[in-house]
């Protein structure tokens, strides 16, 4: 557990089994080509809630600056693997999600959230967070952070930008193949 100004952060609590628990937890994320990455994450998410967890999902205002954005799969597949997901590690949890347009979705207007899960990556915008609930008159969220880099990995971050790129890629060659088939 560490102090950032006025917040309380607690790092690795549910990858470390600390028996810690919030009624309900939120997070957000694309969730592209939900890979081992998203699963880590949504899994400590899972351990860290009680009763309920709520997702934000990345909807269209928010992809546009990502690189291969046009691959992107659907909102409605990309929250429905997330659910899934979840529902597979922990089948009495609530599980809502829901797309978000902007950096806060759901995480600055449901007073009943305890805390935030945030990889190293995003733990300014949980921070964040609570700055704008504080704002608003909310309480301060627990922020939770999950390394998603684990010490016995090689440091490469597995990522969907790095999935659509391969992704892309395949497509050019498909493309330059049917071009030259013709020819």
């Amino acid at each position: 557990m560490g102090i950032i100004g006025d917040e309380v952060v607690v790092v690795g609590a549910a990858a470390n089994n600390i028996n810690i628990s919030y009624g309900a937890v939120v997070l957000g994320g694309t969730f592209d080509r939900l890979h081992d990455g998203h699963r880590l994450f949504l899994k400590a998410a899972a351990e860290l809630a009680r009763d309920r967890v709520v997702i934000g999902v990345c909807d269209i205002p928010m992809l546009t600056k990502k690189q291969y954005s046009y691959l992107i799969e659907p909102i409605e597949k990309r929250m429905q693997h997330v659910e899934d997901y979840i529902k597979s590690i922990k089948p009495k949890l609530v599980v809502q999600t829901e797309p978000i347009t902007d950096p806060y979705g759901p995480s600055i207007v449901d007073k009943n959230l305890e805390a935030i899960v945030v990889s190293t990556e995003t733990l300014p915008g949980g921070l964040s967070v609570n700055k704008k609930r504080a704002e608003r008159g909310l309480s301060q969220l627990k922020v939770e952070v999950v390394d998603l880099l684990s010490e016995k990995s090689s440091g490469n971050k597995l990522s969907s930008t790095t999935l659509r790129r391969l992704e892309a890629e395949k497509l050019k060659k498909l493309e330059l193949w049917l071009k030259a088939e013709k020819l």
